[in-house]
C-alpha cells in the first residue's frame, strides 16, 4: 500500500449512501484494486476514484450504495476480500515453493506468514 507508513482518511462528504474519501498517500495501485472489488458488490451502484494531481499521491474516492446497504459496510466488506484474497494468494506461493522445492529436493524455505 504506502510503505508502512500511516494511512491518513479525510471524510469530504458522508450520507445514508454515499461517501467522499481523501486517501493521503495512495494513488492508483491500492485504489484500482479497492475499486474493483467494491464494483463485484451488487448493493454498490457506484465506486470510483481520482488522483488529482499526478504529483500529489493524495486519492479521492467515491462509493455510492444502493438502499439496503451503507458505503461503510460496502467498503468494510470490500476490505474484507482483499485481505482474503491476500491471505489466499499467500498460501498459494507457499504452497508452489514448497511443490517446486520437494520435487528439486531442496528444503522448504517458504514463511507461512
Amino acid at each position: 500500500m504506502n510503505g508502512g507508513t500511516d494511512l491518513q482518511l479525510k471524510i469530504l462528504r458522508r450520507n445514508s449512501r454515499e461517501l467522499k474519501l481523501e486517501i493521503e498517500g495512495e494513488g492508483h495501485t491500492f485504489c484500482n484494486l479497492l475499486e474493483s472489488v467494491l464494483l463485484e458488490d451488487k448493493d454498490v451502484e457506484f465506486a470510483g476514484y481520482d488522483v488529482p494531481h499526478p504529483l500529489i499521491s493524495n486519492t479521492i474516492f467515491f462509493i455510492r450504495t444502493k438502499k439496503g446497504k451503507t458505503p461503510e459496510e460496502a467498503l468494510s466488506e470490500a476490505i474484507g476480500k482483499i485481505r482474503q484474497r491476500g491471505r489466499e494468494l499467500n498460501q498459494e506461493i507457499v504452497n508452489a515453493i514448497e511443490s517446486w522445492n520437494k520435487e528439486k529436493g531442496l528444503s522448504s524455505v517458504a514463511s507461512r506468514g
